[in-house]
């Protein structure tokens, strides 16, 4: 049973401003560091690996403690633990703005990736308590937009920061908004519980373990060599893993992620389509992000501002695809917009050359663009729906976990991929390299639209169709049951 504890001073708009903060700060830092890492590579050195595990080593902590840190919150007090995950996040960020080398700028990405994981999830939660039922859907509205707009302006505030000041201002960023939100916190915000959440310890090391061996043989294959006993170790260790976690998740009592959920083909098939939109995206966006500064030579600002049309495109579409989905259902628009995604990566691929120009350039990201808004418009309501209420938070979890599994695996992918095939000694090097890998992302976004296929399409179920006291997929969207995104729980 759910039990909440008022303080004085809680409010609806307190907990808007310090959440939505919160979740701009710990969603800009997916994609704030990608038009850093020309400027990073030079200052600190490092290989291709060593950049990408700049990436991965943020999204991968974030990705597999996501729903743990949940269950902390709703078993241990949800205030408290967003205090604590905040208060890590805010002292990794000092960390790797003052890292001295590559090594310790990853622990310090990694370390982040864990304090976010911890607070993300539950500026969901403690939002949804704090605001009245009949303001909520507007609250969540406005922390989306805000979220959002993290993630379209993160390559341009990044580039705009590496330029004009240095690119360990991309983390001392955070350090006095986090300074500031920590007493807010503690002052503002009401303390809430959901004493029998699931804390799933085996489930939350064989997921990490399995990941970690994956992404780690993915990332080190080409430098260490593909045959080399660390990286098989990793590819087979990590496999078996997996493998483990996927079997506990079918015969445990209470796992992080119940495998029954994927025998519903509308859970099945946005997650899956998630995970392979992400893994051809960012994997993208990292190796794009550095062609624009090292190839096409433009400067990190001006990097930024060219990936608007594409990161920053959801901020005009979305309205538009939130609309479409609520008359036509959320399959066609999240086909659609996938599908398009993939033409974008496609088209870019045909045109990258050492000289190419921006207008050959923009089709691809406004194409692309469009496309993501199409897919995050409907997306969260795909998840809810998928699913009877009582399992939404941990839908949500596993939707948004699947996310950052994806972008780390696309990195590690297309990085291999761009190891195998040029490298960073010429222009002509790293086209070679970047336009195959580019390839494999278009790829992996179209049978993610595939994957959208999956999603059972607007139709009524008559009552004996559907399963008693439960909604299905088929008949949710009818219903429309899901009329804003639940709080993420383990």
């Amino acid at each position: 049973m759910e039990q909440n504890t008022a303080r004085r001073g809680g409010s609806a708009a307190w907990a808007l401003v310090i959440t939505s903060v919160a979740g701009f700060m710990a969603a800009l830092d997916n994609l704030v560091v990608t038009t850093a890492l020309p400027s990073i590579r030079e200052d600190l050195g490092g290989a291709l690996e060593d950049l990408e595990w700049t990436v991965s080593a943020y999204t991968l902590t974030f990705a597999v403690l996501l729903m743990f840190g949940a269950a902390l919150g709703d078993r241990f007090g949800r205030r408290k633990l967003f205090i604590a995950g905040l208060a890590i996040f805010t002292g990794a960020s000092a960390a790797a703005a003052l890292a001295p080398g590559i090594d310790a700028l990853i622990a310090a990405r990694a370390v982040q990736g864990v304090g976010a994981a911890v607070m993300m999830p539950l500026t969901l939660t403690l939002l949804t308590a704090a605001v009245p039922a009949a303001r909520r859907g507007a609250a969540l509205g406005i922390f989306s937009a805000v979220t959002g707009l993290a993630v379209a302006s993160g390559p341009l505030i990044g580039g705009s920061l590496t330029e004009h000041i240095s690119w360990q201002w991309i983390f001392w960023l955070n350090v006095p908004i986090g300074l500031a939100l920590l007493p807010l916190a503690r002052m503002r915000l009401a303390e809430s519980y959901a004493p029998n959440a699931r804390i799933d310890v085996p489930g939350t090391l064989l997921v990490s373990g399995g990941l970690f061996g994956i992404v780690y043989a993915l990332v080190n294959g080409q430098a260490d060599g593909w045959t080399s006993t660390p990286i098989l170790a990793g590819l087979i260790v990590g496999t078996l893993l997996l493998a483990a976690f996927v079997r506990h998740g079918l015969t445990s009592k209470n796992p992080m992620l119940p495998m029954r959920l994927f025998r519903q083909r509308a859970f099945f098939g946005i997650n899956a389509a998630s995970l392979l939109m992400f893994l051809g995206m960012f994997g993208s966006i990292f190796l794009l992000s550095q062609f624009l500064q090292g190839v096409a030579g433009y400067t990190p600002t001006q990097a930024g501002l060219r990936m608007l049309p594409w990161t920053g495109m959801p901020l005009i579409v979305a309205p538009i695809a939130g609309y479409l989905s609520d008359r036509i259902g959320g399959r066609p628009v999240v086909a659609t917009g996938l599908a398009l995604q993939a033409v974008g990566l496609a088209l870019f691929a045909m045109v990258l050359e050492p000289g190419v120009s921006y207008a050959a350039q923009l089709p691809g990201l406004i194409l692309g663009g469009i496309g993501m808004a199409l897919y995050f418009a409907p997306a969260a309501s795909v998840v809810m729906s998928s699913v009877k209420p009582a399992e939404q938070g941990i839908a949500s979890g596993a939707n948004n976990a699947l996310r950052e599994v994806g972008g780390a695996l696309g990195v590690a992918v297309l990085g291999a991929v761009f190891a195998a095939q040029g490298g960073y000694e010429s222009a002509d090097a790293f086209t070679d390299g970047t336009v195959p890998a580019l390839w494999i992302g278009a790829g992996a976004v179209a049978l993610a639209a595939l994957c959208a296929l999956l999603i059972p399409g607007r139709r009524r179920v008559t009552q004996a169709e559907a399963p008693q006291g439960a909604e299905t997929a088929e008949t949710a969207e009818t219903a429309e049951t899901a009329e804003k995104p639940a709080p993420v729980a383990a």
